[in-house]
């Protein structure tokens, strides 16, 4: 299926919405569509003056901001590459990546600039402040500034042009941190900008002036595409938050911007479930009512006028993507006639693999395949029985960079990308996941066991925050961080918390089948390190549960 030129898309949305807002910082500065433009034209003047080709690396990293946003319009609009770089990684991985992707120019913020070895940078042209666009390094002293905007020719939306970039180019090499080690670059070409957010604007369908806050990872392909590229071609209006999103200082933003669309992780959620909703109906009276019928209606009620209060009232639909959300949350969401859906993708389609709008959507099903990819489940029988998820088609990466063997392993011999993930789809077509093929136990008598299951089982345990499970010696394993405020809370020695566990280990057995028994509770006092999106990096904790 075929779709506009990525940097067309942009443009048209830059002159039909000349004089609309664009793009804010968090109660702070906000530039019009238009001045967004003459900002994208003043970094292509730098970027000449730089002698910057077309496809050399530009990177970027430090905080969602204005200048975060432009220094990517400008990168993939000229015909450069983004590299986007996460700020949550160790220096150096950043200075590895610099490196390995052959970066020219870097635009960062001043705190991660300091940290970075000046031999790694003394191939760079230059780097530039991400929060003021100054020079903090050029090779041999030849200081190449910004230009001041007098020295740019001012633009109206009538003569507003950017340059023709075709869809086959590469546009961004993303380097995710991934859940199995150090990752790979992904190859994104323009098509799959295209794709992503030629979907946005056919099926969210945002309309000019709308509000979107915007916290998710910009360098992550799932908060680019979906809090920035796609409501930015709809003419929305973009408030980057630039902090740590903490759910307290999230719902702060939802209550001052009142988002029109809001795109989360599981974690959002779950916190705010774990924390507001479920101490609330597990009160005496609420948890009576909620198994009386017509009278858990009034329940269910007031559980979605808090949540809708929540995310700042006016939204369309909160959009659920990134990790699984746990099925007790979902469950609830869907009783409570919550406006939410679930998307599934990665990073190396753009990410977006399929959606469904919240009327549409099934429980625990993430969407339907988009227009652009086809898919396939590799088992015999894929309505029933989980296989891995398969795709081809506009949005899928073109490979990983300068790693041939990595990128001959994801794609087969028919070109199907191999995503790793387990799953089933339905005869309606939509699709459920069931685990990640590499995470799969198999059980002492064949059968499959997704410990992804059993964790969501175990989270909603009493003083459990989040859990690992493995298998050791044909047996099933359960690393467990423990919620610790609900400890401090109700003042639970060691020794106390760990009858407890005792106590959820008996529960959460009576609940499984005896294949998928927990023999051991294992705790760790500290939280497991996650990637953006908020998956657990499991082969870091592996060892810990064996030992």
């Amino acid at each position: 299926m075929q779709v506009a030129k990525f940097v067309d898309i942009i443009s048209n949305s830059i002159r039909d919405n000349w004089e609309l807002n664009a793009l804010s910082n968090y109660k702070d500065n906000t530039l019009t569509f238009g001045q967004t433009g003459q900002e994208v034209l003043r970094f292509h003047a730098l970027f000449r003056r730089l002698n910057v080709q077309r496809g050399e690396k530009i990177a970027v990293i430090g905080k969602n901001n204005v200048n975060w946003a432009i220094t990517y319009l400008a990168t993939t609009s000229y015909g450069a590459v983004i590299v986007p770089l996460l700020q949550e990684f160790h220096i150096n991985d950043i200075t590895y990546i610099i490196g390995h992707s052959e970066t020219t120019v870097l635009f960062a913020s001043e705190s991660i600039f300091e940290k970075l070895p000046k031999e790694s940078i003394a191939h760079l042209k230059a780097v530039y402040s991400l929060e003021t666009l100054e020079l903090l390094y050029s090779t041999n002293g030849n200081d190449v500034n910004f230009p001041d905007k007098s020295d740019v020719d001012l633009v109206s939306k009538d003569n507003f042009q950017l340059p023709g970039i075709d869809n086959d180019a590469l546009a961004g090499i993303l380097y995710t941190s991934g859940t199995s080690g150090f990752s790979k670059g992904v190859m994104l070409p323009h098509r799959s900008l295209a794709a992503n957010v030629q979907f946005g604007i056919d099926h969210i369908q945002l309309k000019p002036t709308e509000q979107i806050v915007s916290f998710l990872p910009l360098a992550h392909a799932y908060g680019c595409a979906f809090e920035f590229l796609s409501p930015f071609a709809m003419g929305c209006n973009i408030h980057f938050l630039g902090k740590v999103p903490s759910p307290q200082i999230i719902l702060k933003a939802f209550a001052d911007i009142r988002p029109h669309l809001i795109f989360a992780v599981p974690l959002i959620i779950e916190k705010i479930y774990k924390k507001r909703i479920k101490p609330a109906i597990s009160k005496p009276l609420p948890k009576l009512l909620l198994h009386i019928p017509f009278l858990n209606k009034l329940v269910y009620k007031k559980i979605y006028n808090q949540l809708t209060e929540s995310f700042g009232g006016r939204f369309k639909e909160v959009i659920i993507g990134g990790a699984s959300l746990n099925g007790e949350v979902e469950k609830l969401l869907k009783k409570a006639k919550f406006r939410y859906t679930i998307g599934y993708g990665m990073t190396e389609c753009g990410p977006l693999i399929s959606y469904a709008s919240h009327i549409n959507t099934q429980l625990y099903a993430c969407g339907k395949v988009i227009p652009y990819l086809d898919v396939r489940i590799d088992s015999p029988n894929s309505h029933k029985t989980p296989g891995e998820i398969m795709v081809k088609g506009s949005n899928v990466m073109t490979g990983y960079y300068k790693n041939e063997e990595a990128t001959s392993n994801a794609f087969d011999r028919e070109g199907w990308l191999h995503t790793g993930d387990l799953g089933i789809i339905d005869k309606n077509g939509f699709i459920f996941i069931k685990g990640r093929s590499k995470n799969m136990i198999l059980g002492a008598s064949g059968q499959n066991i997704y410990p992804e299951e059993i964790e969501a089982k175990l989270n909603n345990l009493p003083y459990v925050q989040e859990s690992i499970v493995v298998e050791q010696q044909g047996k099933l394993h359960a690393l467990i961080v423990p919620d610790q405020e609900a400890v401090e809370t109700h003042d639970i020695s060691h020794e106390t918390l760990q009858h407890e566990m005792q106590i959820n280990q008996k529960s959460i057995n009576h609940q499984l089948p005896s294949y998928m028994a927990i023999s051991k509770i294992i705790l760790y006092d500290q939280e497991f390190e996650k990637t953006p999106k908020k998956s657990i990096k499991r082969y870091l904790y592996i060892g810990v549960v064996q030992k």
